[in-house]
């Protein structure tokens, strides 16, 4: 059933069209606020470009949960469903549902577009209002009533739970629960788990929460940092551990894992995905949980190495990295055998004697 209805594909094509919002939003704001500025209370009264930034950042976080439901909607019911998914996503903001909110109403909106456009019949005169009136009145109508008196309200104290939750986190716990989301981060290097995880952490961010998101910029770059400094130990002590392709992919890695892409670990990792995931997670984990142990939080949910000034204690965020990769590119040193390189083949003797060929 799950796999029909194809929850996860509608749930990731969210998360791409909302990552330029987030991003966008998040950088906004550390801008702003590392130039002084703070959120404009009364626009009649004067204010800076440093609190137009910032404001400007808040107004774009309010926008995700809209995003994120139009999106979701929109990927199941094509256009018939954005204007009923973003009124969805208002009125997850308005209950103070967050992002759980806006996913849930997304899917049922859009699930329910759906089946009005393939169910609904009506005199042919009514047949050009069908998309543009019918369809989105009776949908958002419907649902958004649903969200409002019966569905949203479990949604916002799930929300609530989860935040005071996160918030009264102290010592083993915090460091436990920066572990499990660094380590879900790093797991498959940008697959699902990566953005189950990164959902999660963009979805506390909105409520203030901040010590998540850094824990998954910092998960996103440990493992090309970490299979670098493996290659390097690989290189000082003399034992060779990786092929000249998987030379060539970790330069490559190295500077996308500046800005926080992952994805360049992908190649090494399919020549020995095991050693490759377990180093990986190990680093991001104990490097998460030291993170969030510490209460380093990150404002802007991407950018890599370029958004550490804008984090809340750089200095604790960049030893947590460094002790993270460590870990990561140590462990992989030890794991990691030998390869087995392909046999240089002597052209000459590659050569066939075509004459021994008998043509039957």
């Amino acid at each position: 059933m799950m796999k029909k209805l194809q929850l996860k594909k509608h749930a990731l094509t969210a998360i791409s069209y909302m990552l330029p919002v987030v991003v966008t939003a998040g950088l906004l704001i550390a801008i702003g606020n590392l130039t002084g500025g703070a959120v404009i209370e009364d626009y009649k009264a004067a204010y800076s470009v440093p609190d137009a930034l910032v404001s400007l950042g808040v107004l774009g976080m309010g926008l995700l949960a809209p995003v994120i439901a139009g999106v979701i909607a929109y990927s199941i019911a094509d256009r018939p469903g954005i204007g009923p998914g973003l009124f969805m996503g208002l009125i997850a903001n308005s209950i103070g549902a967050g992002f759980l909110g806006g996913m849930l109403g997304g899917y049922l909106v859009g699930f329910f577009v759906l089946f009005l456009v393939k169910n609904l019949k009506v005199p042919a005169w009514a047949q050009g209002l069908m998309p543009m009136m019918i369809v989105p009145l009776l949908s958002t109508l419907i649902i958004g009533l649903l969200m409002f008196f019966v569905i949203g309200v479990p949604i916002v104290w799930a929300t609530e739970a989860l935040t005071e939750f996160l918030v009264g986190l102290q010592g083993s716990g915090k460091f436990l629960f920066g572990s499990i989301v660094g380590g879900m981060a790093a797991f498959d290097f940008g697959g699902p788990v990566n953005k189950v995880a990164s959902l999660f952490a963009d979805g506390m961010l909105l409520e203030g929460i901040q010590e998540p998101e850094a824990v998954k910029v910092l998960a996103s770059m440990v493992p090309p940092f970490g299979v670098t400094i493996s290659w390097i130990l690989s290189r000082v002590f003399r034992k060779p551990k990786f092929s000249k392709e998987e030379q060539d992919n970790i330069k490559i890695a190295f500077p996308m894992g500046l800005c926080m892409i992952t994805e360049g670990v992908i190649p090494i990792a399919a020549v020995d995905p095991l050693r490759v995931i377990v180093s990986c997670v190990a680093g991001a984990a104990i490097g998460g949980g030291l993170s969030m142990s510490w209460g380093v939080g990150s404002p802007v949910p991407s950018g890599g190495v370029f958004i550490i000034p804008a984090m809340t204690d750089p200095l604790k965020f960049t030893l947590a990295l460094l002790i993270g990769s460590v870990i990561t590119g140590v462990l992989l040193f030890v794991l990691k055998k030998e390869p087995v390189e392909a046999p240089v083949v002597d052209e000459e003797e590659e050569d066939v004697d075509f004459s021994s060929i008998k043509l039957s």
